[in-house]
């Protein structure tokens, strides 16, 4: 029986131990280590939508703006005074060229020094009226259709801002500014010499229509 209560006498002394053990991982886990040498925990929640997908193949290479005074008349009996309406205007048009329309039949490398790429037509991108930098200058014998003369003015108008831009030359314009921008680019780019030459489409011809 001597072991026996040896045994017993020895349980508290295990049990202290035992804890002192824990306590002493747990005093470590906390103070042992520099908090400066633990890596932050990060957590990320992506949430992202994914709305439109867009090609972007049209470079702006010119902008016209326009300010001009318009007038609107419209005739609508013989019986009663035209309907007139006098609109101050500021408009843009804008010139650009759309390289989706460039394919690798339109890229030539002649030799180990040059290379001809066929550039489409420049067009106009967008033109538009500014609304907010225009103004109804006056209002004659509108018979209570303001609004709508109105909004017909703002069309011819616009249509107006697009015919004036043409006639301007924003196309001569857009064709010299890619030569300008694009040239350096692409010799940038390729190391070589670049030529931009004028893309040529072969349409076939109309077919006579079946008799």
């Amino acid at each position: 029986m001597p072991l026996l209560r040896l045994v017993i006498k020895l349980i508290p002394w295990i049990i202290v131990l035992v804890a002192g053990f824990f306590f002493w991982r747990f005093v470590k886990d906390v103070f042992g280590e520099d908090a400066g040498d633990k890596a932050p925990k990060v957590v990320v929640n992506y949430n992202t939508i994914l709305t439109s997908v867009e090609d972007l193949g049209k470079m702006e290479l010119v902008r016209y703006n326009f300010k001009d005074v318009v007038e609107y008349e419209k005739n609508v009996s013989r019986f009663v005074p035209n309907s007139k309406v006098v609109l101050i205007v500021s408009g843009e048009a804008v010139g650009c060229v759309d390289f989706t329309k460039i394919t690798s039949a339109d890229i030539v490398f002649e030799g180990d020094s040059l290379v001809q790429i066929g550039v489409p037509e420049p067009e106009i991108c967008y033109y538009k009226v500014d609304h907010s930098k225009s103004k109804v200058f006056s209002k004659e014998n509108t018979y209570f259709q303001d609004a709508a003369l109105v909004e017909e003015s703002y069309k011819y108008a616009e249509q107006n801002v697009k015919k004036a831009a043409l006639n301007s030359g924003i196309l001569r314009q857009t064709q010299e500014n890619a030569e300008k921008v694009l040239k350096p680019m692409l010799e940038e780019i390729t190391g070589r010499r670049v030529v931009l030459v004028q893309q040529r489409r072969i349409q076939n011809p109309e077919l006579p229509p079946k008799r």
